[in-house]
């Protein structure tokens, strides 16, 4: 099976998030995609984030009626921080029938070359990349095997709907329905 990886904090998933993975699973050569809840990324501080189950729940809850969706705790049992490559490493090993590729927003090629062994993740596995707004023009002649998925421009953020909540501000439709009951029964994000 194909497998699209889609890495992220979701702190908390919101329907960007959702809608980016839909597309994905629609218009990409793959079966289903798999989100990938990262403990701590090697890029962003700790600050602000809820609690790794708490996040991987939200991820479950907002996922569920999709068949084509799955939610995986890989990485709270790998060193930390995740590297990316490392992750994908031990999925191929686990997964040996899978074949895996890195869902990655535009944004995020700006600095990929400082992402670990970045060449290894292009050659070996591959990304399915899409637009993301405000961002500034890619030199794509320095990637290979990479495919670009017109997906809609969501410009939703997750410190967006941390602010909201912080101020007592409604997040419906920023969130999965169950995900927004979630929040406010632990009251995440709310100081």
């Amino acid at each position: 099976m194909k497998i699209g990886l889609f890495f992220g904090s979701f702190n908390p998933i919101h329907i960007g998030h959702l809608i980016i993975a839909n597309t994905m699973a629609e218009a990409a050569d793959i079966d289903q995609v798999w989100f990938v809840v990262s403990p701590q990324n090697p890029f962003k501080k700790r600050s602000n984030l809820a609690h790794e189950f708490d996040r991987l729940d939200m991820v479950r809850l907002a996922i569920d009626d999709n068949p084509k969706f799955r939610a995986t705790d890989i990485e709270f049992r790998m060193p930390r921080p995740s590297y990316t490559i490392d992750t994908l490493a031990y999925l191929s090993d686990k997964y040996p029938q899978h074949e895996f590729r890195l869902i990655i927003g535009e944004d995020n090629l700006v600095s990929f070359h400082k992402w670990k062994n970045y060449r290894q993740l292009m050659e070996q596995y591959g990304l399915l990349v899409y637009p993301r707004p405000n961002t500034s023009p890619i030199d794509y002649s320095k990637l290979q095997n990479y495919t670009v998925i017109e997906a809609p421009l969501i410009d939703i953020s997750a410190t967006f709907i941390r602010d909201a909540l912080r101020n007592n501000h409604s997040i419906k439709y920023l969130v999965h329905e169950a995900v927004e009951t979630y929040i406010h029964g632990k009251k995440l994000y709310q100081d």
